[in-house]
């Protein structure tokens, strides 16, 4: 991605617009972020995923109707809508080398997470504003516009447009989700072990690859990702919150995707864009270090190895 900004702007500009100005998104500009969407063709782990801008035309106020605006999302002029490969395809391997495994795409959402993130981000690079939406679409008229195949899911899509002016502090439900407060330092990364936490001057040339990671946006601001350094890799963990999210009796009923998983993806597009803007070499791989966890809560998702340049 070459933004007008460097991604780190980019994070900080982002926020959750749900107050849009009721004005169709520019034809140059829907064909630029399109363009975008297009080239975004899989998420680091090697699951792929396609990304498709579904938008209104000048006039056209109707074409959206029949998408859901979630009541707290006003006048959205577009969605980017996104579908991965959930299910396992012939010769689909894990990433990096890794061996390979049976049944659903084992870092399926993760990936999406990351994709779709880095979607966002090029949308921001374009003056618009979005929010991620997370749910059960893949019955919905989302997927039905994404023409979904039968090996794919649709996770969650992402309002679109251009931000109602004063719309960050007139958003009730930023300040209930305390959207702009995040974790501090030590609770999320750590040298070794969870009780030794890392500190900034300890993870060096790192410090803002995990600084924008701590910046990213998560379902309800719950932040379930935890990161250890080991040497020279960098160990992503999802520190789940219990009663949310896998397993609870909300995401049951409503049968909403595992949005803490794609929260990981989130947390993962920050690190890695930032640190490759830094001119830091590295891939992700899959190895387990079974180092003792937290708690029963905290499982192991993926690991970051550093490259000599």
């Amino acid at each position: 991605m070459q933004p007008p900004h460097s991604i780190t702007d980019l994070i900080r500009q982002r926020y959750s617009v749900r107050r849009y100005q009721n004005t169709p998104i520019e034809a140059a500009t829907q064909a630029e972020l399109q363009s975008r969407l297009e080239a975004i063709q899989k998420g680091p782990l090697g699951t792929p995923a396609r990304l498709k801008l579904v938008a209104a035309a000048a006039g056209d106020s109707q074409s959206l109707r029949g998408l859901g605006t979630y009541g707290f999302i006003k006048n959205p002029t577009g969605f980017i809508v996104g579908a991965v490969r959930a299910k396992e395809h012939d010769g689909a391997k894990e990433h990096a080398g890794a061996k390979e495994h049976a049944g659903a795409n084992e870092h399926a959402l993760e990936d999406f997470g990351y994709a779709m993130e880095q979607a966002i981000l090029e949308a921001t690079a374009l003056g618009l504003g979005t929010c991620w939406l997370g749910g059960s679409f893949s019955q919905s008229s989302f997927a039905k516009r994404m023409d979904k195949r039968e090996d794919e899911i649709v996770p969650a899509v992402c309002s679109v447009g251009y931000a109602e002016a004063e719309s960050r502090l007139r958003d009730p439900i930023r300040r209930r989700a305390h959207a702009d407060q995040r974790l501090p330092w030590e609770s999320l990364f750590f040298e070794g072990r969870f009780d030794q936490p890392l500190t900034r001057e300890s993870a060096g040339v790192y410090a803002g690859a995990l600084e924008m990671s701590r910046l990213a946006p998560s379902a309800s601001n719950k932040q379930p990702w935890r990161v250890i350094r080991a040497g020279q890799r960098w160990h992503f963990y999802c520190q789940r919150t219990p009663g949310y999210g896998k397993g609870s009796m909300l995401f049951t009923l409503l049968r909403l995707a595992d949005l803490q998983r794609m929260d990981i993806g989130i947390a993962m597009c920050h690190f890695e864009m930032t640190a490759r803007e830094k001119g830091l070499k590295g891939a992700w791989v899959s190895d387990d270090p079974n180092l003792p966890a937290i708690d029963k809560n905290t499982v192991y998702i993926v690991s970051w190895q550093e490259k000599d340049a």
